[in-house]
């Protein structure tokens, strides 16, 4: 028999600020395999190094990324429905985390050589498939953690803190490894300086995510067999898709978080290759502003987790996305550096708060019982058609043969995830247990 979750929703006395805390601590640890892996290092070394060219590594990585998100987006519904009806979700969260984990640290076997670009690209996407999974389920635990009115701070702070997380593990990565002579005396050779990031950052998962299994309370199991609660689910699914016109606004979320999230992940995926090509940043100098970039991010993350309690998370998100589109756009028109890195490290003020809103937003708007799978479809929207983003910012470059007119497409994602907000309600108020 499933039963709603209204039934085991945990008390406000089960929610120890430990709990939370432990909970907010996996941002710190999972946040590393996006910054050095996604990002600022991995991505760069193999557009660089690995492939045969920038050019083409730069489109062969945008594949990879789209292929990646359209298994993310197809698979993150079905599984957070399973959840839903299963009830636990460490055991998924435990399961895809070591997914990315595995998939990171073998990195450390990728050489500078075009034989390796197969294997890169496949432990890459594997990588990213395990963070991305991961990630339904754990912000799907958020609304069992934290009092009603104190899901925008706790999403935010969390935010925050893995943008912390990314700003320690890349000073560690630069002064450490990148930078000579280092502090950990890694050999130059066949790039060790570089490639030893990647268990490096491997680690750095395992040891920080572990608070989470261990101190952070988990729904308990409906009973349901793992087979019946996949049938369930596929059911489910099928009606809440067909349904979602009796959650309207819920829909229209969805649709407008579909073109500001892939213009995220599109940042994401090439910020780093952009700012190594067209400024011709070196390794060192790209993870200095990665560096840069986690110290706004995390900053703008934390100060408007207030606001989101205070405004709500839709006029968050809405601040946030014209505080992205007008650095975004001046981005693509300066030639001088230092304005790069003035317009750049602007754009990290606001990437924090628009992640960490949408979060806060669909735990507001969703059904109790159907939060998971509500989570599974927020998955969806900003996977389904992440390949587009990646896949505009490759051919538009080698089509006009100018990475500034690529990147223009991720103005374009914003401007129209922008607009789609303009059409979604602000979701019911909050109230208390």
């Amino acid at each position: 028999m499933y039963y709603p979750r209204a039934m085991y929703e945990p008390r406000p006395s089960a929610r120890p600020v430990r709990a939370l805390v432990a909970w907010a601590l996996y941002d710190w640890a999972n946040s590393g395999f996006a910054a050095l892996v996604q990002t600022f290092v991995f991505a760069a070394y193999f557009t660089r190094a690995v492939a045969e060219n920038e050019t083409l590594g730069t489109a062969l990585w945008g594949n990879m990324m789209g292929v990646a998100g359209l298994v993310i987006g197809l698979g993150g519904p079905v599984l957070g429905a399973v959840a839903d009806r299963s009830g636990r979700r460490k055991p998924w969260l435990a399961a895809f985390t070591a997914l990315c984990i595995l998939a990171t640290g073998l990195l450390w076997f990728i050489r500078p050589e075009a034989d390796f670009v197969w294997p890169a690209l496949l432990l890459a996407g594997a990588g990213t498939i395990g963070s991305e999974y991961a990630m339904v389920f754990y912000n799907a635990m958020l609304p069992d953690l934290a009092r009603p009115g104190t899901v925008g701070r706790w999403s935010g702070w969390g935010w925050g803190l893995g943008y912390a997380g990314g700003l320690v593990l890349l000073v560690v990565a630069l002064y450490g490894l990148v930078q000579p002579p280092g502090w950990f005396g890694v050999s130059r050779d066949h790039a060790l300086h570089i490639r030893a990031v990647m268990p490096l950052t491997a680690l750095w998962y395992l040891l920080f995510c572990l608070p989470l299994f261990l101190f952070t309370p988990d729904a308990p199991s409906t009973g349901i067999p793992l087979s019946r609660a996949v049938g369930r689910a596929m059911v489910q699914l099928r009606d809440s898709l067909r349904d979602l016109r009796g959650h309207r606004d819920i829909a229209l979320f969805l649709l407008a978080r579909m073109f500001y999230n892939d213009g995220l992940t599109t940042m994401f995926a090439f910020g780093g290759i952009y700012a190594a090509a067209t400024f011709g940043m070196e390794p060192g100098e790209v993870i200095l502003f990665g560096i840069g970039l986690n110290v706004t991010a995390g900053l703008g993350a934390a100060s408007f987790a207030w606001l989101d309690d205070r405004i709500g998370p839709r006029r968050t998100i809405l601040l946030s996305l014209v505080g992205l589109v007008v650095p975004g756009a001046a981005i693509l028109l300066v030639q001088d550096k230092t304005l790069f890195w003035i317009f750049g490290l602007a754009i990290g003020i606001f990437v924090g708060p628009v992640q960490a809103s949408s979060r806060s937003y669909l735990a507001a708007a969703a059904p109790a019982e159907l939060r998971t799978e509500m989570f599974g479809l927020l998955a969806l929207s900003g996977k389904l058609t992440s390949f587009i983003g990646p896949f505009l910012v490759g051919w538009l470059t080698l089509a006009s043969g100018s990475q500034r007119i690529g990147m223009g497409a991720v103005v374009a994602l914003f401007v129209l995830g922008l607009a789609g907000m303009l059409f979604v309600p602000d979701p019911p108020s909050p109230k208390e247990d």
